[in-house]
């Protein structure tokens, strides 16, 4: 189990530091479009973690876990405090329920 959070986390880093290609230019990304490129990044390393045995309980844990950090230190923890008040009302409201039927 700690050998397979040790191989998530460099996956992450890796992911997170990729570094970019300057032969083609690419006109800066919409924030939605970022998202959206963000969750298929994310998709792929989840998948591979799964693959190689990481249990997804760990794998959220894990990527809430890296996402505070980041907006931690992004923003500081009186912002990321404020913006997690939310989240209960969120959940409840099915925003993160994917795949269930909205009426």
């Amino acid at each position: 189990m700690v050998r397979a959070r040790h191989k998530l986390r460099i996956a992450l880093t890796e992911l997170i530091r990729k570094p970019m290609s300057f032969e083609i230019y690419r006109a800066p990304m919409r924030d939605h479009e970022q998202k959206q490129t963000a969750i298929g990044y994310l998709s792929e390393a989840w998948a591979e973690a799964l693959h190689d045995g990481v249990d997804g309980d760990c794998l959220a844990q894990a990527s809430l876990f890296a996402a505070l950090a980041e907006l931690v230190g992004t923003y500081g923890e009186d912002a990321v405090a404020k913006f997690v008040e939310n989240l209960p009302a969120r959940v409840r409201n099915g925003e993160f329920s994917v795949g269930l039927a909205r009426q």
